[in-house]
Order: structure tokens, then C-alpha cells, then sequence
């Protein structure tokens, strides 16, 4: 259980370095969720089975909401300090 809240914290503090993004969301989300659903599934079930399966359902799902909850709106500035909008990476 130790071990679960360490990943847990590590995966948070990942999580807060992630940019706009969608592969850097989709990381931190992947990480978030998976120290999340290893941290439940090991509550839940008491086995290091109940983690890994809870843990991979969780990082599954933390990546899909990650990547699809990056925001759209993306500007860069021209030499000129303008301000103009860009594709998303």
C-alpha cells in the first residue's frame, strides 16, 4: 500500500508538469489514473492481482481523458508581439 501511495504522488506530480499537449496530457492522464486505479483496485480486492488490473483499466482511461480534454485554443505571437491562433500540436 506504501508503494501505491508513493506512484500515486509521483504520478500527481507528473501530472501537474503536463503542457497543452495531447500526448503530454495523455501521459500524465495515463499516470494519474493508473497510481489511481492501482491505489482502488488494491484497496478493493486486497491482491497484487486486484492492482494490476485496476491499475491498467486506470491508465487506460486516465490516457483517453487526457488526450481528449486538451484545450483547443492555441496562440502563438508573430516578431511583432501580434497574437494569432495555431494548430494544437
Amino acid at each position: 500500500m506504501k508503494a501505491a501511495l508513493i506512484v500515486c504522488a509521483i504520478a500527481l506530480a507528473l501530472g501537474g508538469c503536463s503542457e497543452y499537449s495531447r500526448s503530454d496530457r495523455a501521459v500524465g492522464g495515463a499516470l494519474i489514473g493508473g497510481g489511481t486505479g492501482a491505489a482502488i483496485g488494491a484497496a478493493a480486492t486486497g491482491t497484487g492481482t486486484g492492482a494490476l488490473v485496476g491499475g491498467l483499466i486506470g491508465a487506460g482511461t486516465g490516457a483517453i481523458i487526457g488526450a481528449e480534454t486538451t484545450p483547443r485554443a492555441c496562440t502563438a505571437r508573430d516578431r511583432y508581439g501580434n497574437v494569432y491562433r495555431v494548430q494544437c500540436p
